[in-house]
C-alpha cells in the first residue's frame, strides 16, 4: 500500500471510530433509560413482561429493541415480519389493542412464543407516536401471578399511552444516534485495506489517545446537558456556535495561514 493510500485509510478509520464511539456513548444510556421506564410502567400495569418493538429496515419488519421479564434476553433483536402479530397491526394502524385471550385472536404471531418458550395469554399494545409518526410499539404481556389473568382495563390503556409518549422520545433519539453510527460504518469502504492486525493495533492506539477520550467526554457532557430541558439545549447550542464562530475567525486571521518569506 502506498503512503498516500495508507494516510487516506487512516483518516477514514479515525473518522469511523470517532463516529461509532460517539454514537455508542449516546445509544447505550438511551437503551438503559428505555429499560428503566419499562420496569416502572410494567409494575404500575401489574404486568409480567414488557417490551419496546421498533421498525427494522424499510420493508415494514419490526424487532424487539428492549424487553424485561423472564425471556427478555431471548426477545432482544428478535424480528417480527411486516404486518404480522398484534404489534404489526398496532404499528400499521396506529390503534392500541388489548387482547384478553390471544388463542382467540387470529392475528396473534405465535412464532415469538415458539422461539422464546414463553406462553403469552393477554396483551396490551399501544403505538409509539413521535411528532405524528408511528415509530414503534409498546407491549405489556400477561399479569403478575398465575393464570387465568385479568384483562387489561380501559384505564390501563390510557396509562400505557402516557408511558408510550415518554418512551417514544427516547426511541426517536436512539434511532437518530443509530443512523449517525451506521453512517460512520460507510466510511470504512476501502479497496486496499491494511492487514487486520495492523488495523486493530492502530484502532487501539487511536482509542487510547487523549484527544479521542476528550471527544467522547464532550459527547457525554452534551448528552447530559441536552437531557435537562429546552432552555439548557438552547444555551448549549448558543455557546457552541459562539465557540465555533470564534475558532473560524481566529483561523482566518491567523498568521499561520500566510506564507512567511
Amino acid at each position: 500500500m502506498s503512503e498516500i493510500n495508507k494516510q487516506n485509510l487512516e483518516r477514514k478509520l479515525q473518522s469511523l471510530i470517532e463516529t461509532v464511539d460517539v454514537a455508542n456513548s449516546l445509544t447505550e444510556p438511551m437503551t438503559k433509560s428505555i429499560e428503566n421506564l419499562l420496569k416502572i410502567s410494567a409494575k404500575a400495569m401489574n404486568s409480567e413482561e414488557a417490551s419496546v418493538i421498533i421498525r427494522d429496515g424499510d420493508d415494514g419488519d419490526l424487532r424487539f429493541l428492549s424487553a424485561i421479564g423472564k425471556v427478555a434476553d431471548k426477545l432482544i433483536n428478535l424480528q417480527i415480519p411486516a404486518g404480522k402479530g398484534i404489534a404489526g397491526f398496532v404499528f400499521s394502524s396506529g390503534q392500541p389493542m388489548a387482547i384478553t385471550d390471544v388463542g382467540e385472536e387470529e392475528s396473534f404471531y405465535a412464532e415469538v412464543d415458539k422461539k422464546t418458550g414463553y406462553s403469552t395469554q393477554t396483551i396490551l399494545a399501544t403505538p409509539l407516536n413521535y411528532n405524528g409518526e408511528i415509530i414503534g410499539v409498546l407491549e405489556y404481556v400477561n399479569r403478575l401471578g398465575e393464570p387465568p389473568f385479568e384483562a387489561f382495563t380501559p384505564d390501563e390503556m390510557d396509562n400505557a399511552t402516557l408511558y408510550a409518549d415518554a418512551i417514544a422520545s427516547l426511541v426517536n433519539a436512539y434511532e437518530f444516534a443509530k443512523i449517525f453510527r451506521d453512517l460512520g460504518s460507510k466510511l470504512f469502504d476501502v479497496s486496499d485495506p491494511m492487514e487486520f492486525s495492523d488495523v486493530r493495533e492502530w484502532l487501539n492506539t487511536q482509542r487510547d489517545s487523549t484527544e479521542h477520550r476528550e471527544m467522547i467526554e464532550l459527547a457525554v457532557l452534551l448528552r447530559d446537558i441536552s437531557s435537562r430541558g429546552e432552555a439548557e439545549r438552547k444555551l448549549c447550542r448558543e455557546v457552541l456556535e459562539a465557540i465555533l464562530n470564534y475558532a473560524k475567525i481566529k483561523e482566518e486571521g491567523s498568521f499561520l495561514n500566510f506564507d512567511l518569506v
